[in-house]
């Protein structure tokens, strides 16, 4: 006689029903299981079959090989599903993945500008059998620490016309505090404090961020059991290891056991997983949907990741004279000048988080720098001169080949995540001060700023350039700049922080009264067709 299949796993029956049928065959050390996320380098059959481990997640880089296709990136995560299913009680995983610019992991995937969550960005980790996306922290940028992980100075101003992470889907957003014991906290993507919940309609799951219960003690870690119970007595839900799992299994069981973590603390978290779990639908569709692969990276996505460079460019200077403007920049013209570092590299257009964890130079995937962008978009009878690194003499040499109608310069940071992007000098690396002053001196120049923050521009600079505009960081989609230079399209986007004059301003936050003197005001930007 055949055994009548479990509550939990009939879809017919309502989720809170399944989850509590569910959570009552637990044993305490699947419930602990379940609350634990490793990174893909530990997931087995023996963490995921044997232990019941809730959770895998792809760090920064983390991928199935280099460069590898959706296809594998499918292969793999599905592959974990099927260990995760041959558990005693078949709970599948929930997959995550570092969301921060679309599939910012794999290589030919649409690389959104930072700041940018779209439902074509879903589509593309969707496809993959991803399930949860973790953005880059959501404190607020301040001073001179990694504000490309930050959102906004305040709430009501968006750098886009798109502020929500993505539009479907299990989405738990995590966040930080912006201090610690009183001292800022340039990096805090790591911290657990501060959690933002999702917007979907169930109860919110909270998770912590890599290794982000550590940093409850001093040495970090080496208080492991306190950092454990201090984060799950403050309603952490599901703990983001990623690595010693096998040390946070035998703590969380024996601080329950001690009654340092109330039993009806772990069943609140467990019931929080399972119910993402029931209504994400992973129970039903555990594994990744095939149909979506040809859509990563396609055209259509590109598109409308072009389309959101374009609103989310901000023009902060155009013409010395207000009532001559110098954009749109013509399309006809006889010879123009494109030069700086980051004229033509993708890599550095996309920043951090892309492909890798802090992000590299040069054509790291699939896309169109600002220099091909205007090349393509100018006349053809155009004369395009591409200098990255011009000196005095190079620029002499090609001012005696001809004169140049207008100049663009592109400068800007390199590739950062964490930890390496903090630093008290905010000047423009690769000696951009000087490369702008020097074509400027005798070329009508605009300059687009590539940053993940704002960076100094001195007052004696910004007289002799015509115009100025912060592109952040636009992705792999540089075309969505040119649109806007040549005057396809207006500029739209505003300042989401304020534009300090010098780093001694730091932190400057509008409200403050007299003492607030920004060179540009939150919520700033110039229309070209006003």
């Amino acid at each position: 006689m055949a055994t009548e299949a479990p509550l939990y796993k009939d879809p017919t029956q309502p989720v809170e029903a399944r989850v509590k049928d569910l959570l009552s065959r637990m044993t305490l050390q699947e419930k602990a299981a379940q609350m634990a996320q490793i990174e893909r380098q530990v997931a087995t059959p023996a963490t995921l079959t044997d232990l019941s481990i809730g959770s895998v997640l792809s760090a920064g880089g983390s991928e199935p090989r280099y460069r590898a296709t959706a296809e594998e990136w499918a292969d793999m995560v599905d592959q974990m599903q099927k260990w995760a299913l041959a558990s005693r009680l078949g709970i599948p995983i929930i997959y995550g993945s570092d969301a921060v610019h679309g599939h910012n992991n794999l290589f030919g995937a649409t690389i959104f500008p930072h700041n940018v969550g779209l439902g074509a960005a879903r589509r593309n980790v969707i496809a993959c059998a991803k399930h949860f996306v973790g953005d880059g922290g959501t404190h607020k940028g301040k001073n001179e620490g990694n504000t490309i992980c930050s959102y906004e100075e305040l709430e009501k101003i968006h750098m886009s016309p798109y502020p929500d992470c993505f539009d479907q889907g299990v989405c738990t957003v995590m966040a930080s505090y912006s201090s610690w014991n009183g001292e800022p906290l340039h990096s805090s993507r790591f911290l657990i404090t501060d959690v933002l919940k999702n917007k979907l309609g169930f109860k919110g799951l909270v998770v912590s961020d890599w290794e982000g219960i550590d940093r409850l003690c001093q040495p970090q870690g080496s208080n492991y059991r306190y950092c454990i119970s201090a984060s799950i007595n403050a309603g952490i839900d599901m703990i983001m290891i990623p690595f010693r799992y096998d040390k946070f299994l035998e703590d969380l069981t024996s601080l329950v056991e001690s009654g340092e973590i109330p039993m009806l603390r772990i069943d609140d978290a467990v019931e929080r997983i399972l119910r993402v779990k029931f209504v994400s639908g992973i129970f039903e569709q555990p594994f990744s949907d095939r149909s979506l692969l040809d859509i990563v990276g396609c055209k259509k996505h590109r598109l409308l990741a072009r389309e959101a460079v374009r609103k989310s460019l901000v023009l902060l200077k155009n013409g010395k004279d207000p009532k001559k403007p110098f954009l749109p920049l013509k399309k006809n013209a006889k010879r123009i000048l494109i030069a700086g570092t980051h004229a033509d590299d993708i890599g550095y257009q996309c920043g951090g988080w892309t492909i890798t964890w802090h992000g590299d130079s040069g054509r790291i995937t699939t896309g169109t720098s600002i220099l091909e962008a205007i090349r393509e978009i100018v006349g053809e009878e155009t004369e395009v001169v591409h200098e990255p690194y011009p000196t005095a003499s190079t620029l002499l040499a090609l001012h005696q080949q001809g004169s140049f109608s207008y100049a663009v310069v592109v400068v800007g940071e390199v590739p950062y995540a964490e930890f390496l992007g903090d630093r008290t000098d905010l000047s423009i690396p690769f000696n951009g001060h000087d490369t702008i002053s020097l074509i400027a001196g005798t070329i009508p120049t605009v300059v687009l700023l590539v940053s993940g923050r704002p960076l100094v521009i001195e007052p004696q600079l910004l007289e002799k350039i015509e115009a100025l505009v912060a592109v952040w960081l636009p992705g792999s989609e540089g075309g969505g700049v040119a649109d806007c230079l040549f005057g396809d399209y207006d500029f739209h986007g505003v300042l989401p922080v304020s534009w300090f004059r010098s780093v001694d301003q730091l932190p400057l936050k509008s409200g403050s009264g007299a003492s607030y003197d920004p060179l540009y005001p939150i919520g700033f930007g110039l229309r070209m067709f006003d």
